[in-house]
């Protein structure tokens, strides 16, 4: 007689040890997994000017895009969104949000959006997404990242050719940035 444990332990024994006795073994999920994706954390920024959208046509990708790129060790997460705003595109911009302090304990800019976007069958970003408003720079677009730039309104932005997570973010900017610069003026 089989004890409660061993009708258990069974389900998990059988398929490691080949122990099926003439029927399909059971099915561990946690045996059968296949490989976990690499993941690397990103950083992107929709900067608004003048109520629209800045999306960079990148050329690895063939799509338009807002800048952005890996946050490098021993980075903040807000300083490589903004890092990655001035290599892309010569921009000096200022996030949505702000810091403080807790006490002894540092409280980041928080991403407005955190998400997990398939770059390859086995690789991922973890991209955190913020929101920026221009405060200098010239544009001036980084050949080797991308070939051309363009300013989207919140209209432009349902063209198809601009990708569903796109035109859903850069339309909240343009809201955000508007509400938090009419905000930031009173």
């Amino acid at each position: 007689m089989s004890s409660a444990f061993d009708c258990w332990f069974g389900a998990f024994r059988a398929p490691i040890l080949g122990l099926s006795a003439g029927r399909p073994a059971p099915v561990n999920p946690f045996l059968t997994r296949t490989v976990l994706p690499t993941r690397d954390f990103a950083a992107t920024t929709f900067i608004v000017q003048d109520s629209k959208t800045l999306l960079l046509w990148h050329r690895k990708t063939r799509a338009w895009l807002p800048p952005g790129g890996h946050i490098e060790p021993g980075e903040l997460p807000e300083e490589a969104a903004v890092r990655e705003v001035y290599e892309e595109t010569g921009l000096d911009v200022a996030l949505a949000g702000s810091t403080r302090h807790w006490g002894p304990v540092r409280v980041l800019v928080q991403p407005v959006a955190i998400l997990l976007e398939d770059i390859s069958p086995d690789h991922q970003h973890i991209d955190l997404i913020y929101f920026a408003r221009v405060t200098g720079g010239r544009l001036q677009i980084d050949p080797a990242e991308s070939e051309a730039a363009r300013w989207y309104g919140a209209e432009d932005l349902l063209g198809s050719e601009i990708a569903t997570d796109i035109r859903i973010l850069g339309q909240r900017a343009i809201r955000e940035i508007a509400a938090w610069s009419s905000a930031s003026q009173a």
